[in-house]
């Protein structure tokens, strides 16, 4: 499997972020091609040490990491990640990687 993960840190109205996120956005990456599944991050995102700068954290999968790139490619990968950086008003990490299972 692969694993795109967006880490959004707090953004300036939280509230709104969080309607549009889950109400919006959600269903426009849904539409990515290969995308098997999405989970979001609920509550505070913690850090070992407490607090943390980050508001959500969203998790898409892949089959494959070649699936992962094609779908990033995409015209709806390419929306996604457009509305993604839109809604990030308080900026955002988006790391890409290939897993493996043990």
């Amino acid at each position: 499997m692969a694993r795109i993960v967006a880490l959004y840190n707090t953004p300036k109205d939280p509230a709104e972020f969080d309607r549009y996120y889950e109400t919006t956005h959600v269903h426009i990456a849904l539409k990515i091609p290969g995308v098997r599944s999405i989970e979001l991050s609920k509550g505070p995102v913690m850090s070992a040490v407490g607090d943390s700068s980050h508001h959500r954290v969203g998790t898409l999968r892949f089959d494959s990491w070649d699936d992962l790139q094609k779908a990033f490619a995409s015209p709806e990968g390419q929306a996604a990640a457009a509305d993604a950086v839109n809604l990030a008003t308080g900026g955002m990490t988006m790391l890409f990687f290939d897993t493996m299972d043990f």
